[in-house]
C-alpha cells in the first residue's frame, strides 16, 4: 500500500463525509492504493455514526473509537500503530488541511528522499492574536532550542516515511514536537512544504488557551525526554553532585575558620546556612535521579488507551 492518511478528530460529523470523499477523489486521480485511518477521540456528537456510513461507502476507511478522550496524541499514537502504507500522511479533520497536498507530499518522501516533510501555513485564516502570534512565538522558541529550521512545528499535514511513525513514540502531548522526536530518533532528514491552510468550514476550534500553558511545559518534556529519558542519573545525579560538593567546601571552609583561626559564630554567617541547603539539596537531587533510573528502567508502557469500536481494524 502506498499511502495511510491518518486523522485523529473530535466532534466533527460535518466535515467527515467531505473529507473522506475529497481525499478518495485525490487518490483515484493520482491511482494511489490508499486507506483512511479515523481514529474518534471520544466524540460525542454523531461522529462515529457518520463514520460507519462512509465505511459503508468507502472500504478504504478504517476507523477507531476511543472510550473517552485522550487527546491528539493518543489518536496519532493508534492510528501509526494501524498505518499499512509506505508513506504515512497526517492531517486535521476541520477541513483546513488541503488533501490536494497529498500527492506533492508522497512524491517529496519517496523522490527526493526525505524521512519527514512537516507543511507550513504560510497564509493563516486563524485570529491574529490568539492563534498566529502565539504561533509565531512557540516556533521561534523550538527553533532556538531545537536547531530543526521549519517554520511552523505545529501543522497538522505532514508526511513521514513509515519507518518515522513506527520508531518515534508520540503520547501526552508530544504530537506537537514529532519533527524533533524524528530528529532525535535519528531521522535527519526534514522538509518543509508551503501548504494552503483554509478557513473552518463547520465548527469551532478544540483547542484553547490551556496550550499557551501545555506548550512550554510539552517543550522543556520533549527536551528532557530526548536527552536524559534512558540516563537520568545524568542529569539529576549530575547537579546533585555540584550542589553537594559545593557545600561540602563551603562548610569545609566555615570548619577551618572555626577550628585553625578560632573564628566563633559561625552559625550566625549565611554562608553556613548556604553550605547546608547545598548539601541538602545536592543529595536530594542525587536520590532523585537514582529512582528516575530505577523507574526508567522498569516502566512499563504509556500508550494504553480503550478502545471502545474497530472497523477494518
Amino acid at each position: 500500500m502506498q499511502i495511510s492518511v491518518v486523522i485523529p478528530l473530535l466532534n466533527e460529523e460535518e466535515s467527515i463525509p467531505e473529507l473522506c470523499s475529497w481525499i478518495d477523489r485525490v487518490m483515484t486521480e493520482h491511482s494511489f492504493s490508499y486507506e483512511i485511518i479515523l481514529v474518534d477521540d471520544g466524540s460525542t456528537d454523531n461522529s462515529w455514526q457518520v463514520i460507519e456510513a462512509e465505511a459503508q461507502k468507502n472500504p478504504a476507511i478504517r476507523a477507531i473509537k476511543f472510550q473517552r478522550n485522550y487527546g491528539k496524541s493518543g489518536g496519532l499514537y493508534k492510528g501509526f500503530e494501524a498505518a499499512k502504507g509506505n508513506v504515512v500522511i497526517t492531517m486535521d479533520a476541520d477541513l483546513q488541511d488541503s488533501p490536494e497536498e497529498i500527492p506533492e507530499l508522497y512524491r517529496m518522501i519517496t523522490e527526493d528522499g526525505y524521512d519527514m516533510v512537516s507543511g507550513w501555513k504560510k497564509k493563516r485564516y486563524d485570529p491574529l492574536l490568539t492563534k498566529n502570534m502565539p504561533s509565531k512565538f512557540y516556533n521561534a522558541t523550538v527553533r532556538l532550542f531545537t536547531g530543526i529550521r521549519l517554520h511552523d512545528f505545529n501543522c497538522g499535514l505532514k508526511a513521514y516515511k513509515r519507518q518515522v511513525v513506527k520508531s518515534v513514540e508520540v503520547y501526552g502531548e508530544m504530537h506537537r514536537y514529532m519533527p524533533v522526536l524524528a530528529k532525535w530518533a535519528g531521522f535527519e532528514k526534514i522538509g518543509e512544504k508551503v501548504v494552503q491552510h483554509q478557513e473552518r468550514k463547520y465548527g469551532t476550534s478544540k483547542f484553547g488557551v490551556e496550550r499557551f500553558i501545555r506548550g512550554p511545559l510539552d517543550l522543556l518534556s520533549v527536551l528532557f525526554i530526548a536527552k536524559f529519558s534512558k540516563r537520568p542519573m545524568h542529569l539529576f545525579g549530575g547537579m546533585g553532585v555540584v550542589c553537594f560538593v559545593a557545600g561540602a567546601i563551603i562548610l569545609a571552609y566555615l570548619s577551618y575558620m572555626k577550628i585553625a583561626l578560632s573564628v566563633y559564630n559561625m552559625t550566625q554567617r549565611p554562608l553556613f546556612y548556604l553550605g547546608i541547603v547545598c548539601l541538602i539539596v545536592g543529595f536530594q537531587l542525587f536520590l532523585t535521579g537514582f529512582l528516575a533510573e530505577l523507574i526508567s528502567r522498569s516502566a512499563a508502557g504509556k500508550n494504553e488507551y480503550l478502545c471502545e469500536r474497530k472497523l477494518g481494524i
